[in-house]
């Protein structure tokens, strides 16, 4: 099997910036074997019809199929998530989304006290949710995406995790919510330009472009979450957003324009401007 790992690495090198790590998932895939033990058996070989699904695999990944599709899984805040094409595969810049919100979630909370609420919009395949879930477990969730075959995969996702305090309702951002309040609202909403060139490259060209684009800046869906989002926000409640690099000023301005305060924006892993937030006083 080091060899299928050696030639398939070879294979990928020009369409992929980690070919050996594809090659290596690749490989386990297709013999059922964690990393470890293909490691500890590089010198064993695959039967034919392993041969044969990873021939097939590394067809896909050529094309530029992403691996998380190919393999129905990625790893979030060390969460073993189900994926599939009507989700978006989730990022690790977003675990700083979860980091930000996470401050904001008391991690104890007196018996009799209610609850601590949160509603993460947009939830695609529960990635957000299920991490704050995981952390916090006393605090009670409500994931919303307009997706029915994303909130599946979400309602999946907690059922392999064995994660129960979060309530999934499929429907248009804030639309499930009624007249709902929350502690804290929080989301990673689509926010690329319709007409960005980076649409037609790489793991993108396979996602949901639902779940990517948002009007011709990238603001509509932002935009209508900050408008929006005092009307479900209990006194004192939080909104933190995940946006492009470069919408950072704007995101504050709409923040700031629909009477937020506090309002402050954080970079992520690669010195990019990624997260922001404010409060309803």
């Amino acid at each position: 099997m080091g060899q299928l790992v050696d030639y398939a690495n070879a294979t990928l090198e020009q369409i992929s910036p980690t070919p050996r790590l594809d090659a290596e998932i690749l490989v386990c895939h297709a013999s059922g074997l964690s990393r470890s033990q293909l490691i500890a058996q590089s010198n064993h070989s695959l039967d034919g019809l392993g041969c044969k699904q990873f021939d097939l695999l590394l067809q896909r990944r050529r094309k530029g199929e992403p691996i998380a599709y190919i393999t129905g899984h990625k790893e979030f805040w060390s969460l073993d998530l189900e994926v599939t094409p009507d989700t978006l595969i989730p990022r690790p810049e977003t675990e700083h989304l979860v980091e930000q919100a996470l401050i904001h979630i008391p991690p104890d909370r007196p018996i009799q006290a209610r609850p601590f609420s949160v509603a993460d919009l947009g939830t695609g395949s529960g990635a957000v949710a299920l991490a704050l879930a995981r952390e916090r477990p006393q605090s009670q969730i409500v994931a919303t995406d307009i997706s029915e075959k994303a909130i599946a995969v979400a309602r999946q996702n907690a059922h392999n995790l064995g994660i129960n305090n979060i309530e999934f309702h499929q429907g248009d951002w804030f639309a499930p919510l009624a007249d709902t309040q929350f502690d804290l609202i929080v989301s990673n909403p689509p926010y690329v330009r319709q007409t960005d060139p980076h649409l037609g490259e790489g793991d993108v060209r396979f996602e949901p472009k639902a779940a990517l684009t948002s009007g011709a800046e990238g603001l509509d869906a932002i935009c209508k979450l900050v408008t929006q989002a005092p009307n479900f926000l209990a006194e004192r409640g939080w909104l933190v957003l995940e946006h492009g690099y470069d919408q950072a000023e704007a995101v504050m301005e709409l923040l700031k324009g629909a009477g937020f305060n506090h309002c402050a924006t954080y970079r992520d892993l690669n010195d990019q401007p990624r997260v922001s937030e404010a409060q309803i006083v």
